[in-house]
């Protein structure tokens, strides 16, 4: 065990990381393990989201997660999944907001600009 205090806060720290890491990777195996067991598009897509998200958090590397993307869509391809571009649900309407009247603005008189001093000249005496 480290005795340094900054020692002591990286390893829990490091605890932490590892926790919510597993969290992530299982997750997504857990979704991939889904669409393996029951093919279907709603499935594909989650899986595909949950990879997404894991080289959102640095758990996978690009590289891995395209990998992976690509064994799936290929499994989906095989099982006959059709793929279907979805639309986002468009935002709700924003009510209007009411209008309120600007407050006045009470006019002042411009500043007079401040005047600096002149340069002081020191004369020096000829001996």
């Amino acid at each position: 065990m480290p005795i340094i205090k900054s020692a002591v806060k990286k390893m829990k720290q490091d605890r932490l990381r590892y926790a919510q890491n597993l969290r992530t990777k299982r997750a997504m195996r857990e979704a991939v393990k889904a669409f393996e067991a029951t093919p279907t598009f709603d499935t594909f897509r989650v899986a595909q989201s949950k990879i997404d998200t894991a080289v959102k958090k640095n758990v996978l590397t690009k590289q891995a997660a395209a990998r992976r993307l690509s064994h799936l869509s290929k499994a989906a391809k095989a099982a006959g999944v059709k793929i279907v571009a979805v639309k986002k649900a468009t935002a709700k309407p924003v009510a209007a907001k009411p209008v309120v009247a600007a407050k006045p603005v009470a006019k002042t008189a411009p500043k007079p600009a401040a005047k600096k001093p002149a340069a002081k000249t020191v004369k020096k005496e000829e001996k």
